[in-house]
Protein backbone atom coordinates (compact mmCIF):
# COMPACT_ATOMS: atom_id res chain seq x y z
CA UNK A 1 0.00 0.00 0.00
CA UNK A 2 1.29 3.44 -0.93
CA UNK A 3 2.49 5.57 2.00
CA UNK A 4 -0.01 8.35 1.28
CA UNK A 5 -2.91 5.88 1.31
CA UNK A 6 -1.64 4.46 4.61
CA UNK A 7 -1.61 7.98 6.04
CA UNK A 8 -5.18 8.62 4.92
CA UNK A 9 -6.35 5.29 6.33
CA UNK A 10 -4.61 6.10 9.61
CA UNK A 11 -6.49 9.40 9.84
CA UNK A 12 -9.78 7.66 9.04
CA UNK A 13 -9.09 5.05 11.73
CA UNK A 14 -8.43 7.76 14.34
CA UNK A 15 -11.62 9.56 13.33
CA UNK A 16 -13.71 6.38 13.52
CA UNK A 17 -12.26 5.51 16.92
CA UNK A 18 -13.04 9.01 18.14
CA UNK A 19 -16.63 8.71 16.91
CA UNK A 20 -17.05 5.26 18.44
CA UNK A 21 -15.66 6.17 21.86
CA UNK A 22 -17.14 9.64 22.17
CA UNK A 23 -20.21 10.26 24.28
CA UNK A 24 -21.13 13.05 21.88
CA UNK A 25 -23.12 12.47 18.72
CA UNK A 26 -20.26 13.10 16.27
CA UNK A 27 -21.14 12.99 12.60
CA UNK A 28 -18.85 11.40 10.03
CA UNK A 29 -16.79 14.21 8.47
CA UNK A 30 -15.63 14.69 4.90
CA UNK A 31 -11.84 14.59 4.62
CA UNK A 32 -10.38 17.14 2.21
CA UNK A 33 -6.88 16.08 1.21
CA UNK A 34 -5.05 19.40 0.95
CA UNK A 35 -2.94 18.75 -2.11
CA UNK A 36 -1.51 22.24 -2.65
CA UNK A 37 2.15 22.23 -3.81
CA UNK A 38 2.02 18.49 -4.54
CA UNK A 39 2.10 17.23 -8.12
CA UNK A 40 -0.64 15.13 -9.68
CA UNK A 41 1.78 12.19 -9.74
CA UNK A 42 1.98 12.42 -5.95
CA UNK A 43 -1.79 12.76 -5.61
CA UNK A 44 -2.79 10.00 -8.05
CA UNK A 45 -2.53 7.12 -5.55
CA UNK A 46 -5.34 8.72 -3.55
CA UNK A 47 -7.47 9.26 -6.66
CA UNK A 48 -6.93 5.65 -7.72
CA UNK A 49 -7.87 4.50 -4.21
CA UNK A 50 -11.20 6.30 -4.59
CA UNK A 51 -10.67 9.46 -2.56
CA UNK A 52 -12.70 12.29 -4.08
CA UNK A 53 -12.25 15.53 -2.08
CA UNK A 54 -9.11 17.60 -2.63
CA UNK A 55 -8.12 21.12 -1.61
CA UNK A 56 -6.00 23.77 -3.31
CA UNK A 57 -5.17 27.33 -2.28
CA UNK A 58 -4.24 28.93 -5.61
CA UNK A 59 -6.46 29.16 -8.67
CA UNK A 60 -3.62 29.01 -11.19
CA UNK A 61 -2.02 25.96 -9.60
CA UNK A 62 -5.37 24.20 -9.44
CA UNK A 63 -6.10 24.93 -13.09
CA UNK A 64 -2.71 23.69 -14.27
CA UNK A 65 -2.87 20.58 -12.10
CA UNK A 66 -6.48 19.44 -12.29
CA UNK A 67 -7.96 20.64 -15.60
CA UNK A 68 -7.69 17.39 -17.59
CA UNK A 69 -8.22 15.15 -14.58
CA UNK A 70 -11.51 16.85 -13.71
CA UNK A 71 -12.78 16.36 -17.25
CA UNK A 72 -12.17 12.62 -16.98
CA UNK A 73 -13.14 12.07 -13.33
CA UNK A 74 -16.50 13.67 -12.65
CA UNK A 75 -16.69 12.24 -9.14
CA UNK A 76 -13.83 14.46 -7.94
CA UNK A 77 -14.71 17.48 -5.82
CA UNK A 78 -12.25 20.37 -5.64
CA UNK A 79 -12.17 22.80 -2.70
CA UNK A 80 -10.67 26.28 -2.75
CA UNK A 81 -9.22 26.68 0.73
CA UNK A 82 -6.92 29.67 0.26
CA UNK A 83 -7.66 33.37 -0.14
CA UNK A 84 -9.46 34.18 -3.38
CA UNK A 85 -9.00 37.44 -5.29
CA UNK A 86 -12.10 38.80 -7.00
CA UNK A 87 -10.33 38.90 -10.39
CA UNK A 88 -9.98 35.10 -10.18
CA UNK A 89 -13.65 34.51 -9.33
CA UNK A 90 -14.78 33.32 -12.77
CA UNK A 91 -11.92 30.86 -13.11
CA UNK A 92 -12.58 29.63 -9.57
CA UNK A 93 -16.23 28.94 -10.41
CA UNK A 94 -15.11 26.99 -13.47
CA UNK A 95 -12.69 24.78 -11.52
CA UNK A 96 -13.97 24.39 -7.97
CA UNK A 97 -17.03 22.86 -6.33
CA UNK A 98 -16.55 24.46 -2.91
CA UNK A 99 -15.10 27.80 -1.79
CA UNK A 100 -14.00 27.91 1.86
CA UNK A 101 -12.72 31.48 1.95
CA UNK A 102 -15.59 33.79 1.03
CA UNK A 103 -14.95 36.92 3.08
CA UNK A 104 -15.98 40.10 1.23
CA UNK A 105 -18.87 41.46 -0.82
CA UNK A 106 -16.82 42.43 -3.86
CA UNK A 107 -15.77 38.80 -4.22
CA UNK A 108 -19.34 37.64 -3.58
CA UNK A 109 -20.67 39.80 -6.41
CA UNK A 110 -18.05 38.48 -8.85
CA UNK A 111 -18.84 34.88 -7.86
CA UNK A 112 -22.56 35.52 -8.34
CA UNK A 113 -21.98 36.95 -11.83
CA UNK A 114 -19.71 34.05 -12.75
CA UNK A 115 -22.28 31.52 -11.54
CA UNK A 116 -24.95 33.20 -13.67
CA UNK A 117 -22.72 33.27 -16.74
CA UNK A 118 -21.47 29.69 -16.39
CA UNK A 119 -24.74 28.26 -15.08
CA UNK A 120 -22.87 26.53 -12.28
CA UNK A 121 -23.56 26.80 -8.57
CA UNK A 122 -20.94 26.18 -5.92
CA UNK A 123 -21.15 25.57 -2.18
CA UNK A 124 -19.67 28.29 0.03
CA UNK A 125 -18.18 28.65 3.47
CA UNK A 126 -17.86 32.11 4.96
CA UNK A 127 -14.42 32.58 6.49
CA UNK A 128 -14.71 34.16 9.92
CA UNK A 129 -11.85 36.03 11.57
CA UNK A 130 -12.54 34.83 15.11
CA UNK A 131 -9.22 35.97 16.51
CA UNK A 132 -9.62 39.47 15.01
CA UNK A 133 -6.10 39.07 13.63
CA UNK A 134 -5.05 41.95 11.41
CA UNK A 135 -2.92 39.70 9.20
CA UNK A 136 -5.72 37.21 8.54
CA UNK A 137 -8.64 37.33 6.14
CA UNK A 138 -12.16 36.70 7.28
CA UNK A 139 -15.36 38.47 8.19
CA UNK A 140 -15.27 40.09 11.65
CA UNK A 141 -17.67 38.52 14.14
CA UNK A 142 -19.78 41.66 14.45
CA UNK A 143 -20.35 41.85 10.69
CA UNK A 144 -21.23 38.19 10.17
CA UNK A 145 -25.02 38.34 10.38
CA UNK A 146 -25.38 41.18 7.88
CA UNK A 147 -22.77 39.58 5.57
CA UNK A 148 -24.59 36.23 5.41
CA UNK A 149 -27.93 37.94 4.84
CA UNK A 150 -26.47 39.87 1.90
CA UNK A 151 -24.94 36.74 0.34
CA UNK A 152 -28.27 34.97 0.46
CA UNK A 153 -30.57 37.87 -0.47
CA UNK A 154 -28.57 39.85 -3.02
CA UNK A 155 -26.25 37.28 -4.55
CA UNK A 156 -28.22 34.03 -4.14
CA UNK A 157 -25.06 32.15 -3.12
CA UNK A 158 -25.44 28.71 -1.55
CA UNK A 159 -23.79 29.35 1.83
CA UNK A 160 -23.60 25.98 3.58
CA UNK A 161 -21.31 26.79 6.50
CA UNK A 162 -18.50 28.67 8.20
CA UNK A 163 -14.71 28.28 8.15
CA UNK A 164 -12.02 29.47 10.54
CA UNK A 165 -8.25 29.39 11.00
CA UNK A 166 -7.58 29.57 14.75
CA UNK A 167 -4.59 31.70 15.76
CA UNK A 168 -1.37 29.72 16.09
CA UNK A 169 -0.18 28.91 19.59
CA UNK A 170 -3.67 29.23 21.03
CA UNK A 171 -6.11 26.49 21.95
CA UNK A 172 -8.23 25.62 18.93
CA UNK A 173 -11.15 24.59 21.16
CA UNK A 174 -12.02 28.20 21.99
CA UNK A 175 -12.42 29.09 18.32
CA UNK A 176 -14.13 25.85 17.27
CA UNK A 177 -16.74 26.33 19.99
CA UNK A 178 -17.37 29.90 18.92
CA UNK A 179 -17.68 28.97 15.23
CA UNK A 180 -20.19 26.23 16.07
CA UNK A 181 -22.27 28.75 18.03
CA UNK A 182 -22.31 31.13 15.06
CA UNK A 183 -23.30 28.29 12.71
CA UNK A 184 -26.24 27.34 14.93
CA UNK A 185 -27.31 30.98 15.20
CA UNK A 186 -27.34 31.38 11.41
CA UNK A 187 -28.90 27.99 10.68
CA UNK A 188 -25.84 26.62 8.89
CA UNK A 189 -25.21 22.88 8.88
CA UNK A 190 -21.54 22.66 7.95
CA UNK A 191 -18.27 23.67 9.55
CA UNK A 192 -14.88 23.68 7.84
CA UNK A 193 -12.42 23.46 10.70
CA UNK A 194 -9.67 21.16 11.84
CA UNK A 195 -6.29 20.60 10.22
CA UNK A 196 -3.58 17.98 10.66
CA UNK A 197 -2.69 19.12 14.19
CA UNK A 198 -6.18 19.56 15.62
CA UNK A 199 -8.70 17.65 13.50
CA UNK A 200 -9.72 15.26 16.29
CA UNK A 201 -10.45 18.25 18.52
CA UNK A 202 -12.55 19.79 15.74
CA UNK A 203 -14.81 16.72 15.70
CA UNK A 204 -15.92 17.48 19.25
CA UNK A 205 -17.35 20.76 17.99
CA UNK A 206 -19.23 19.44 14.98
CA UNK A 207 -16.74 19.89 12.14
CA UNK A 208 -18.08 18.32 8.96
CA UNK A 209 -15.13 19.13 6.68
CA UNK A 210 -11.55 18.45 7.84
CA UNK A 211 -8.69 20.05 5.88
CA UNK A 212 -5.85 17.53 6.14
CA UNK A 213 -2.56 18.11 4.37
CA UNK A 214 0.60 17.28 6.33
CA UNK A 215 -0.74 14.17 8.02
CA UNK A 216 -1.58 12.71 4.59
CA UNK A 217 1.11 14.03 2.24
CA UNK A 218 3.91 14.77 4.71
CA UNK A 219 5.76 18.02 5.18
CA UNK A 220 5.76 20.45 2.29
CA UNK A 221 9.02 21.68 0.85
CA UNK A 222 9.65 25.34 1.77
Amino acid sequence: MHEIIKNLESAKHKINEKIKLSEKNIKQPTIIAISKTFSLDQINPLIEAGHTHFGENKVQEAENKWDKTLMNKHSLKLHMVGGLQSNKAKKAVQIFDYIHSLDNLRLAKKLHLAEEELNKHLKYFVQVNLGNEAQKSGVPENDLEKFIQTLRRDFKLNVIGLMCLPPQNEKSEIYFKKLREFAIKHNLNDLSMGMSHDYLVALDFGSSFLRLGTCIFGERKP
